[in-house]
């Protein structure tokens, strides 16, 4: 078999997945289009009655009430952070903690107020900084950038101020830097990336704040702290490292208070909550529910604060400051303006007339942004916007009607506050109406793009599987099912190209790549559908249909169609709710179904029951009923893997009552020193264990008996690399503990234990991939030598892979023949190893991969990889068991069911390694996993969090499973 033309149709193949999912992402991860227009001064928003005169020096559109404003940015503070209950004997640790925001509220309830700050999915920390800045809604596409921030190009607050000659100094989190460059009058960032970090950005900010306050030369300062979020990540809320942080920002908050003048606003705000494992970037509740505190040395608010703390929306704080401060409020804002804020001192009539300007300006800037917005997409619906528009045209008659009545007293006290309250709500349901209307339209999906992307995908699917079966017919079936394809691909490309050069239109690459991909399958399909006929009169020897016994043709669907059907099922189900949320507990159900139907299977072909005749006399009785046993064994030893596996799963947000394995934090999360140790024990012991069982297998099969450089390195190198893991899963499980000097080497200790797992892994690798044999050969007349393959490295050809075997047994027999040649020579040739000569090599990688993978994840989570191997390598006991049961003489062809088995367990490890397929459940830390200070680029954490996140598809996948029968042959 030629390399060039496999290497095609599997380039090919690629193509045809990659725009399947390229088709498919641009249908269900849809974007807004951001609008270049910014606001002014010059607007005309302000109506008839307010003259530009009237204006104070320095106002656009409304008068400024405050000259400064500090707003102070708490990362993932929740609503419970904030609230205090003192009813509450024994709050938890992230409980009653920031007691003096509570006793301001209570103490000065016209100058303090704290809120409910609803944030909008997804809870990322850069999307909720666009959200509190532009005062629009980002989509789920932006998540994808959250760690790689891209300057922001849309109209926003900090513009605003800068460009209406405000000094913006900021301090914090380095995120900004990205968002918002040459945007700071004065900045101090700091790195943000490092989760397990709980005190630079913090003690940074400290260590500049008050100073700067105390200057005066600034006119908005923003303080963005990471203390929280990073000890959310780390310990999760209900830890006593909250109960240290938050107290630490209520006294930064006491402090900050005396150091404000009388001119200046005061904003503490959450972007986004936590959940109880202190992750975030989902739609839960406790995700969604921030927290806003707002307070001012003079009177803020007409009435006391109301009994139960209000809800707003998290975009609502950007028209509302940004008119607070007298500058124009963002040009795609669509938020609310919070207008308890602009009552004044004044008496109810003069508080809504206020609050009446305020809503006038705020209904015609989003009304001027949907109607610039409508002109350059079409994602809005026609209907509902002119339903928007009839509400805004209403609402603005009745105000210039109110208005002309103003100005001529002709309306009691009374009656004018009530029409003034009606006109009010009218504003209020147009501007909330309008942030609905977009929020839905940008959340929709296109169904169409959609469909044809899965129809890509599936179809792609099925083409593998017919190219599967149809390359063991044909030696040239790569040379020839590729030409046709490619060739109507090539055409369908050009006729959309041209097409859209003479139409004009814009080219979109992923339709015609889209395009491309589905005519290169009918292309396949159109060849195969020629070609399937002259393939079943090339196979002469099968036997007829006529002579298939029907029980013979029932088993043999029934052999494809159970697994088969099983993999339709679960790639079908993922269109459902309720299986994505369930499937967690699906794939090892699955898996466990499909193990019990190929039991039940050999149990009806009769290979459970002692065969009686020529081959029970062969066998024996005893034995084939050992294999029977040992079989049923191997299969009640993987149901028990299954059910363990559960104990390590990750919680869902839609399942409220699931609560999240205790096996997923890590060790420095336990406040029981006992328990501690226990579990640090228990997890070297199990990982020590782990290298026993791969080097007493590698020793019992002869590969551990030369001095090879790859052997050597598996009898000491294996070792040395538990001891690094072990001794960094010691620092780091204390890194918090420790005092003084003892600090400053724990830290170089976390990163240096890593660093040199990471070296010793790369070591063992890059000798495996040098010289891959550990066969060892002795020979009574020469010196024992390792023998190797005529080849060095990687193999050059698949006669090289193929045929190991065979060119050892040849070199061995030259030897012995040239021995045998000088006559007299009793010199004996023995080899160890060569039964394992393709397994070995392949347990080591994955031994080596599996250290590098439980480096990455949490130490009580070795308990699931341990299990993880355990399975795979009882997985592929019974697939040999099996076989050898069934009487099957081709031991290197692989089943479906072993594939599909295969992929489910991959899938089962997923969720039982802590994983989910959600924002919130991803380990953000793994990519700080021998790394202190902040990446300088994305690429590498990607790779570690990656590395993460799918760690069972990696070992599954790199265990290689068409050489599962060779590793399963040699036990």
């Amino acid at each position: 078999m030629q390399r060039w033309p496999v290497l095609l149709f599997l380039a090919w193949v690629c193509f045809l997945f990659f725009a399947g999912i390229g088709l498919f992402m641009s249908g269900f991860l849809l974007t807004r289009i951001e609008l270049a227009s910014s606001s002014s001064c010059s607007d005309p928003f302000v109506p008839p009655s307010w003259e530009r005169q009237s204006l104070p020096p320095g106002s656009c559109w409304a008068p400024q009430r405050f000259s400064k404003a500090v707003l102070v940015i708490i990362d993932a503070l929740r609503f419970e952070f904030a609230h205090f209950n003192p009813a509450k004997a024994s709050p938890r640790p992230y409980e009653n903690k920031l007691s003096f925001l509570h006793h301001l509220v209570t103490s000065q309830p016209r100058h303090a107020r704290l809120y409910r700050f609803r944030a909008d999915p997804p809870t990322a920390t850069m999307q909720r900084i666009k959200g509190l800045t532009t005062g629009s809604l980002p989509t789920f596409i932006d998540v994808g950038s959250n760690f790689a921030t891209y300057a922001i190009q849309e109209d926003n607050l900090l513009a605003q101020l800068v460009q209406n000659g405000r000094r913006v100094i900021f301090m914090g989190d380095d995120t900004w830097e990205g968002l918002f460059p040459k945007k700071f009058f004065r900045s101090y960032f700091f790195p943000s990336f490092n989760v397990k970090d709980l005190h630079t950005v913090d003690d940074g900010i400290l260590q500049h704040l008050y100073p700067t306050v105390d200057s005066g030369e600034w006119d908005m300062l923003i303080a963005h702290f990471l203390g929280v979020d990073h000890c959310g990540h780390k310990h999760g809320p209900d830890h006593a490292e909250m109960a240290k942080k938050l107290t630490q920002m209520n006294e930064m908050l006491r402090s900050l208070v005396e150091h404000l003048g009388n001119d200046t606003l005061l904003l503490v705000a959450g972007d986004h909550g936590m959940t109880e494992t202190g992750d975030h970037g989902g739609d839960s509740e406790k995700e969604v529910n921030a927290a806003l505190f707002v307070y001012s040395k003079t009177p803020l608010f007409g009435t006391g604060p109301p009994e139960e703390p209000e809800a707003v929306a998290q975009v609502n704080l950007v028209p509302t400051v940004a008119l607070l401060l007298g500058v124009p409020i963002p040009y795609s804002n669509i938020g609310e303006v919070m207008a308890e804020l602009f009552s004044g001192d004044g008496d109810a009539v003069s508080a809504a007339l206020q609050q009446l300007l305020v809503y006038h300006i705020n209904a015609k800037q989003v009304d001027r942004f949907l109607h610039s917005y409508s002109l350059v997409a079409q994602d809005l619906p026609a209907e509902q916007l002119q339903h928007l528009q009839d509400l805004f045209s209403g609402a603005m008659e009745e105000h210039a009607q109110l208005l002309a009545q103003v100005q001529r007293p002709t309306l009691v006290p009374p009656e004018l506050e009530s029409r003034l309250g009606s006109l009010i709500g009218r504003f209020q349901l147009y501007l909330r109406e309008a942030r609905a209307v977009c929020t839905q339209s940008w959340a929709r999906f296109h169904p169409l793009r959609m469909v044809g992307g899965c129809t890509l995908i599936a179809a792609s699917c099925l083409l593998c599987y017919m190219a599967s079966e149809l390359a063991t017919a044909s030696d040239s079936f790569y040379r020839s099912c590729l030409l046709y394809p490619l060739l109507w691909g090539l055409v369908v490309a050009v006729l959309l190209g041209l097409a859209h050069a003479f139409t004009q239109n814009g080219l979109d690459l992923l339709l015609v790549s889209s395009w491309a991909a589905a005519a290169s399958q009918l292309g396949f399909f159109w060849h195969w559908w020629g070609w399937h006929p002259k393939r079943a009169r090339l196979v002469g020897s099968q036997p007829p249909l006529a002579s298939v016994s029907l029980r013979q043709r029932l088993q043999a669907w029934l052999q494809l169609a159970f697994p088969m059907g099983i993999l339709l099922f679960r790639c079908g189900a993922m269109f459902s709710d309720s299986f994505v949320v369930a499937e967690a507990r699906v794939a090892p159900f699955l898996l466990a179904s499909l193990v019990m139907l190929l039991i039940g299977k050999l149990h009806w072909d009769g290979r459970l029951t002692v065969p009686e005749g020529p081959k029970q006399q062969l066998l024996g009785f005893s034995s084939y009923r050992r294999e029977i046993w040992y079989l049923l064994c191997l299969v009640a030893m993987l149901l028990v893997c299954v059910r363990l596996s559960s104990f390590f799963h990750q919680c869902r947000e839609e399942i409220p009552q699931c609560r999240p394995s205790l096996f997923l934090s890590p060790l420095a999360s336990l406040r029981n020193t006992r328990a501690k140790n226990l579990f640090y024990l228990l997890c070297v012991a199990l990982l020590a264990g782990l290298v026993c069982a791969v080097r007493s297998w590698l020793r019992h099969y002869g590969n551990l008996n030369s001095s090879d450089p790859l052997v050597l390195f598996v009898r000491w190198g294996f070792p040395l690399v538990v001891l690094c893991i072990a001794c960094y899963w010691a620092v780091a499980s204390s890194a918090d503990d420790s005092l003084g000097k003892l600090q400053e080497l724990v830290q170089v200790a976390v990163v240096a234990f890593p660093w040199a797992v990471y070296g010793l892994a790369s070591v063992g690798l890059l000798l495996l991939l040098c010289n891959p044999m550990t066969v060892f050969a002795k020979d009574t007349r020469e010196s024992a030598g390792s023998i190797v393959t005529p080849y060095l490295g990687v193999p050059s050809s698949e006669v090289d892979f193929l045929h190991v075997i065979p060119q050892i047994y040849k070199r061995m027999q030259e030897s012995q023949k040239s021995c045998l040649e000088r006559g007299g020579c009793k010199a004996t040739v023995a080899a160890y190893g060569l039964g394992s000569v393709y397994s070995a090599a392949l347990v080591i990688a994955l031994t080596l991969l599996g250290f590098l993978l439980m480096l990455l994840h949490s130490e009580r989570l070795s308990l699931a990889f341990l299990l993880l191997f355990l399975e795979a390598f009882v997985l592929l006991h019974i697939h040999t068991r099996a076989r050898g049961l069934a009487g099957d003489a081709e031991p290197f062809s692989v089943p479906w069911y072993a594939v599909i088995s295969w992929l489910l367990a991959a899938s089962q490890f997923f969720y039982s390694t802590g994983h989910q397929p959600i924002f919130p459940a991803i380990h953000w830390n793994a990519a700080f996993v021998g790394f202190h200070l902040d990446h300088s680029t994305n690429l590498l954490p990607a790779v570690l969090v990656g590395a993460n996140t799918f760690a069972s598809h990696i070992l599954f996948a790199g265990s290689q499973l068409p050489s599962a029968p060779a590793l399963a042959l040699c036990v």
